[in-house]
């Protein structure tokens, strides 16, 4: 079994001036007596970069789409009911935030979202939902060809899945080509929520601070 490094190995006894003594064998060669702030500074520095760190802005708008858009689906790696084809009218609201306003005092226009509900529309309004991946997809698209259903293919399903493809959407193209560059730089879509039910809804939360890939790679 390799050998755990433990604290005291790093900062070694405490002198009475309240600095760490030197200790031999440091790893790179740190000598703690002076490299110690900095030293541990970038361990710091190198954790909160694996972290995702919460964000708060001055301003936040919000629209939500109630009970808008009436889809059916099926997770077909569920190991319940929830394999087979079922439906729900989908609620979905999206949370916009920024620190500063615009000349009119708002995050964003609301008149500027109206293409953004049309494509909603078009994903989900009565339509059938499958994923990519889903082993019965071939017979959901004969189906669309027979006229029995419109079908809208995802990379993957549930609220969760969703979500993240809108923030990922909203913030990676919607905002950038609808709204331009410069709101692209003042907003970010922070959060979106997918809710089935009164009681069962998702969300994606994100913000730009966190580097993210908005596209696949």
């Amino acid at each position: 079994m390799a050998n755990k490094t433990k604290t005291e190995d790093y900062i070694g006894p405490i002198n009475s001036d309240g600095k760490g003594s030197k200790v031999e064998s440091l790893p790179n060669g740190v000598d703690l007596v002076s490299d110690d702030i900095e030293y541990f500074k970038r361990k710091l520095e190198k954790a909160h970069k694996m972290t995702y760190q919460p964000v708060a802005y001055r301003f936040t708008s919000t629209k939500e789409y109630v009970d808008e858009f009436p889809v059916a689906y099926k997770q077909w790696k569920a190991d319940t009911h929830c394999n087979r084809s079922h439906g729900y009218s989908f609620s979905i609201k999206f949370y916009f935030g920024a620190n500063e306003l615009d000349k009119r005092g708002w995050v964003c226009d609301y008149g500027g979202l109206k293409e953004l509900k049309q494509i909603l529309k078009d994903q989900f309004d009565h339509r059938t939902l499958i994923a990519a991946d889903d082993p019965d997809l071939e017979k959901f698209k004969q189906l669309e060809r027979d006229g029995i259903l419109d079908l809208t293919v995802l990379p993957g399903m549930g609220c969760e899945m969703i979500a993240d493809m809108l923030y990922k959407y909203v913030n990676g193209v919607y905002i950038p080509d609808y709204l331009g560059a410069g709101e692209a730089d003042r907003i970010w879509c922070y959060k979106v929520e997918v809710r089935e039910t009164q009681s069962n809804m998702a969300y994606r939360e994100g913000h730009r601070e966190w580097n993210e890939s908005l596209f696949d790679e």
